[in-house]
């Protein structure tokens, strides 16, 4: 092997080790987050799982996959574009950012930061449209925010092919959601009729 070969074939095996040691250090930033979540220490959480999308958004994914001794999918044909946008393949990246996205969209649900809760969730779905747990968390914020149809479509498609526990939360979260917005229609409707009333009196005082 000549020198430049043998410098060649080092530098990629450095950076191959750096990659991994900084994917190594995502993992650890995540469980971190975990465990500062568990114990309900939310900003802890929220510290450590910022740092870590940090380090996985830096992160070369193909680089990343040869280092670990995984195949890089090949790009795929013009026309399979739309396609393999919605069916492309994950990387360890994409399920770990897609993780704590939706995990973040638990502590802002339990901060009640309602926008933010949805946004992270919406990441979470941008990996995997189909991570119930991130539909759940986002049914629950939008709810919150007032959009009770966006919040009552996604929890009405949960519910039709959810496990029995799973099912019983979403159906919950659902008639909460659905006695919250009676409730604001009723006092909306009464605070109406008082104002309708006030005309008529005004009217009659000339």
């Amino acid at each position: 092997m000549s020198s430049e070969a043998a410098s060649t074939s080092t530098s990629g095996l450095a950076a191959g080790g750096d990659i991994l040691s900084k994917l190594n250090t995502a993992k650890e930033l995540k469980e971190k987050g975990d465990k500062a979540f568990q114990e309900g220490r939310l900003k802890d959480a929220l510290a450590s799982y910022h740092q870590s999308i940090l380090y996985l958004s830096g992160l070369d994914k193909n680089a990343l996959q040869k280092a670990l001794g995984q195949p890089v999918p090949e790009p795929p044909p013009i026309e399979a574009v739309d396609q393999a946008a919605q069916e492309k393949p994950k990387t360890e990246v994409d399920i770990l950012q897609e993780k704590i996205y939706s995990n973040m969209s638990q502590c802002h649900l339990s901060n009640q930061n309602w926008k933010r809760a949805v946004e992270t969730a919406d990441k979470a779905l941008s990996y995997n449209p189909k991570n119930r747990k991130a539909l759940f968390r986002k049914a629950k914020a939008q709810g919150e925010l007032g959009y009770f149809e966006k919040a009552e479509k996604i929890l009405e498609d949960l519910i039709k092919d959810a496990e029995p526990t799973e099912k019983d939360a979403c159906q919950k979260e659902l008639d909460r959601l659905r006695a919250i917005d009676k409730e604001r229609e009723r006092a909306h409707n009464q605070k109406l009729k008082g104002f309708l009333n006030k005309e008529k009196i005004n009217l009659g005082a000339d």
